[in-house]
């Protein structure tokens, strides 16, 4: 029984902050003007993402604190090759 209950607690999680798409692409753009428009792994400037460095599967929030600019690459690399 203990153990059913620290399980349903585990589960509960705060609510992440998620923003709308247009509030999302104004981080994101802020994001990339901070990071100087370069991957901040390898300093590529092609193929520009905006990675979250706290997962949001990991209630990583979309804010500019949780946010790195990396190239298409380095993000994949990031994920273990996927997304």
């Amino acid at each position: 029984m203990q153990s059913s209950l620290n399980s349903t607690r585990l589960r509960q999680k705060r609510p992440r902050l998620k923003l709308d798409p247009k509030e999302y692409a104004i981080v994101r753009t802020r994001v990339l003007e901070r990071d100087g428009w370069r991957c901040q792994e390898c300093g590529a400037m092609e193929g520009l993402e905006v990675h979250h460095m706290k997962p949001r599967g990991r209630l990583g929030d979309d804010v500019i604190d949780n946010l790195i600019t990396l190239c298409v690459g380095c993000h994949g690399k990031c994920h273990g090759g996927r997304r």
